[in-house]
This record gives C-alpha cells, structure tokens and sequence, in this order.
C-alpha cells in the first residue's frame, strides 16, 4: 500500500529523514516508535502529502501523496498530535456532520458508538472540552471515516490511564482489516498489546522495522535473577532483572516494546545485523 524509496527531507540545512526505504501494508497497525524530534511527525505528513520530500519517493496506492487529489484524500486521515483545529463552538455532533462528506465510507453509527464507549456527550460544546476529551472526540471521529489509511501522531497523550486502555480496546475492535494504521508514539508502554509491526526511527535512519514475530525469533526477553554474560539490554524490576538477549534456541517470548526500544537504541549496528540475516 505504501512504498517509499530513498526518502529524505530537511528543514533548512538540518536533514530530518536520510535515505529510508521501507513497505507498509493493508491490515495491519504499525508502531511508529522514536525519541521526540527523530522525525516521526515528518514521517506522518510526507505519507499523507503535507510535505514534499527533499529526495526519493513516496507512494500510496500507487499516488504520490503531495498531489493532494480528492481520490487520494477521501482514503485518508491524518489525526495530528495536537487538536485546536477542532476547538469551535460547535458541537462535536455538528463537526462530523459537517466533515463526514469528504469521507466516503464514513460511519455514524461507528462515531457514536465509540464517544459512548469514551463516555462523552455527542452534543458538548468542542470549545467547552478538555483537552484529553477532545483527543477522544478526535480519535472517535478518525476511527469512524473507515479509511484505507489512517495516520495518528501520539494519539495517547492527554489520555488519562483508563481512556488509554479504552483507546487501545477500541483500536483492536474497530479499525478495519482493509485499513493501513500508523500510529506513532514515543510513549510505547501506551500501545502495549496493540501494534505490530513496529518501526523504530532515530537520527534519520530507519533503526527497525519488523513484527513482533520475528522480533521473538531473534531476541529473547525473560526475568533473571542476576544479569547473565550474553544480555544485551536489562533493567531492574520487581523479582531481579528484565533481560535481552540474542535467541539463541531459547522458547519464544514476550516482546516487551520498551526494553526492545532502549536495546535497539543501545546496540543499533548489531541489532541491524540480527535483523538481516535470513531475510
């Protein structure tokens, strides 16, 4: 659904994205992971054609994003970090009747459904919202165009702890088989449970971008009372240590998305040898 080529982009003379490749494919939820200010953002909007690349290319369904045609925008949602192009004095009610047209496969029912599930009123004032309850009314409204590509740039922040467990619930039930989700965070313990595959970004460059499948083919997460020779990455928890190590014939294990962000960030050129080979 999405290929890009080489990509690259500057603001000025500072390089934000340096030669990216990558393939994204319908039906699946993909993690966006990296630091603030590594280009995630940037990433989002070249997708969606809000900026033009410096260098290589990017297409969706086979359209270059930056023609910004109908065919291609009605396909489409990009839900921006932050919310203040919704902060009207209108009711939320009001803004998706007013916005739903531009998507064809909007769905009403769907939008109403999950501002139930948020517990809020359809009929508030958008004006009169907090902001983590505009984040909801925003990701109700987002889900609810049914797109063929749906981009969220950290959808969880604002979000108090049980919104975001309702948010991650309503992302598993709601978002269609036929949808491309890209969900970008730096908050990854946010998303546990959620994404897959996940891409991690840093510096430029695309450091990872693999399922959780694979991921637990080649690393190997467990608790250990001590930290053993071979640990690429642990932490101190309740009971000794969270450990990564290279899979080397151990059990498949739970991928922990935070110990796999900070070990892919420690050990990036031998993570991107683990991750070549067999391919």
């Amino acid at each position: 659904m999405i290929t890009i080529q080489n990509l690259s982009f500057k603001y000025g003379k500072k390089e934000v994205l340096s030669d990216i490749s990558m393939t994204l494919e319908t039906g699946k939820i993909y993690g966006l992971l990296g630091e603030n200010g590594v280009g995630k953002t940037t990433l989002l909007k070249i997708i969606c054609g809000l900026q033009k690349p410096f260098g290589g290319h990017c297409t969706v369904h086979g359209e270059n994003p930056f023609n910004r045609t109908p065919s291609f925008l009605n396909r489409i949602y990009y839900l921006p970090e932050e919310t203040e192009y919704i902060q009207n004095d209108y009711s939320i009610n009001y803004f998706a009747k007013m916005n739903a047209p531009f998507y064809l496969k909007f769905d009403h029912t769907k939008f109403e459904t999950i501002l139930k599930e948020f517990d809020m009123d359809v009929d508030k004032k958008l004006n009169k919202l907090s902001y983590g309850q505009t984040k909801k009314a925003a990701i109700a409204f987002a889900i609810a165009t049914n797109v063929d590509l749906l981009l969220l740039d950290e959808p969880s922040n604002g979000l108090d702890i049980p919104s975001k467990s309702m948010f991650r619930r309503i992302m598993a039930e709601y978002c269609l088989d036929t949808t491309c989700t890209i969900i970008s965070t730096h908050q990854v313990r946010d998303l546990e449970n959620l994404i897959d595959p996940i891409i991690i970004l840093d510096n430029r460059a695309v450091l990872l971008n693999e399922t959780l499948e694979r991921i637990s083919e080649k690393l190997y997460f467990s608790l250990q009372p001590s930290i053993p020779a071979n640990t690429l990455y642990a932490e101190p928890t309740l009971g000794g240590y969270l450990c990564v190590s290279e899979n080397d014939g151990q059990n498949e294990s739970r991928v922990n998305l935070e110990a796999l962000f900070n070990t892919t960030m420690q050990h990036k050129t031998r993570i991107n040898e683990l991750f070549a080979q067999s391919q």
